[in-house]
């Protein structure tokens, strides 16, 4: 009976986890650039003392699909849009290089180019980039370049002031970060920038989480876990009923 009751309530944890891990997904379907969380479960074998006859279940997020998302056109100057395979290089809230594909970038009172997110933009010598306040205009280039007129100066005084840090690592090698944002499986690594990510202009990804895959996904999770519920209870009894033949011998 103890094997059945601990199978079930380890399998009822796990879809929590799992339920959990959906619920995310579900909530973050506009979030800007979002990559949708997977999941599975498995078994696993439990070792201790004793005979190795006790197994668990075991909810792991394997990974992230990384699928474009929809692109929708806003005409902004200061959205962008990776095109392809790529990433946007921020700071993270440690100051550690970071990776995103939230293009919807703003210009904080201070001059610093951050995302909407509040993650300060990394320019290609790998510092936050500054821009010099005030001005009347500014444009990103399809390759990352960030040119300003300066408030007062006449239409042909553009000046190019940093570029946008582009890169184009190996998704195996990503993992996603409790914050949202995606580093290097390597501690510490920094991925060189690739001139061959370009940007589109006045658009912004849309999350990739399909949200009716995500609705079922959850129903099946919570019918899952009501079977797990049940098979305790059903645990419970046949303890119960064991102990009264005892009694009864």
């Amino acid at each position: 009976m103890d094997r059945a009751l601990y199978l079930a309530m380890s399998g009822a944890k796990q879809d929590m986890y799992g339920m959990q891990l959906h619920a995310n997904n579900l909530a973050n379907v506009r979030t800007t650039g979002f990559r949708a969380d997977l999941e599975q479960a498995r078994s696993m074998q439990a070792y201790g003392e004793g005979l190795p006859s006790r197994v668990f279940a075991m909810t792991e997020r394997p990974g992230q699909d990384f699928s474009q998302g929809a692109v929708m056109t806003t005409g902004r100057d200061l959205d962008v849009t990776v095109e392809g395979d790529g990433w946007l290089a921020v700071l993270d809230a440690s100051g550690q290089e970071a990776y995103t594909r939230a293009g919807h970038l703003n210009i904080d009172e201070t001059g610093m180019l951050q995302n909407s997110n509040g993650n300060l933009m990394v320019g290609e010598n790998g510092g936050p980039i500054f821009i010099p306040l005030p001005i009347s205009k500014i444009e990103i280039g399809n390759d990352g370049t960030i040119s300003v007129l300066p408030q007062g100066a006449p239409p042909d005084a553009i000046e190019v002031v940093d570029r946008l840090k582009l890169v184009r690592p190996d998704n195996g090698g990503l993992y996603k970060d409790v914050n949202g944002l995606f580093k290097s499986k390597n501690p510490g690594e920094i991925f060189d920038a690739d001139a061959n990510v370009t940007l589109l202009k006045g658009a912004l990804e849309g999350s990739n989480v399909n949200a009716v895959g995500e609705m079922t996904s959850m129903i099946d999770l919570q019918r899952h876990f009501e079977m797990q519920v049940k098979l305790m209870k059903t645990a419970e009894e046949m303890d119960a009923a064991s102990s009264s033949l005892l009694r009864l011998g």
